[in-house]
């Protein structure tokens, strides 16, 4: 069986994984990429069970991926936000949508389309806009919701677009 670390690895890619190769992990990256910030956003997306969520935000945050920043005082609520370390996932991200529409997709469309903010086009597996040529920045991308997003995906239920760094 698998272990959950990968101690004595002398691999980069083991060391990430380490950090976030959990799939609750990445996904809740992506789901903060995609403009949710608050626990019961992220949790209710997922539907990931609480503590595990806890577990793994909490972990984020010691690794210094997300930063967990109070919204509200009475009761203390926070909200997480990615770090620069954070939004630098964002390159393994893209590509994971991009092999999932098209190795694992829906018939429907890809659910989520990211578009270059300064002209629309969308862009591809290199983050280069179709359009203009631009090499794409997570801050310079905005995420829509595609063809195949269902009535509940959070960019069809919170429109105006994710991937807000």
């Amino acid at each position: 069986m698998l272990g959950n670390t990968y101690t004595g690895q002398t691999c980069s890619i083991a060391a990430a994984l380490d950090v976030v190769g959990e799939r609750w992990t990445i996904l809740i990256v992506r789901d903060i990429l995609l403009g949710l910030r608050r626990f019961d956003e992220i949790q209710e997306d997922l539907g990931v069970a609480r503590n595990v969520l806890q577990s793994r935000l909490k972990r984020l945050v010691e690794h210094g991926i997300v930063e967990r920043r109070p919204y509200q005082e009475r009761p203390a609520r926070y909200e997480y936000l990615l770090t620069d370390a954070g939004l630098d996932l964002w390159p393994t991200i893209v590509s994971l949508i991009k092999w999932g529409d098209r190795h694992a997709g829906s018939p429907a469309g890809p659910p989520v389309v990211i578009v270059h903010r300064g002209c629309g086009g969308e862009i591809d597996d290199h983050r280069i806009c179709e359009a203009c040529g631009a090499r794409v920045s997570v801050r310079e991308a905005r995420a829509l919701p595609g063809p195949g997003a269902g009535p509940g995906h959070p960019l069809v239920r919170r429109p105006g677009g994710g991937i807000a760094a």
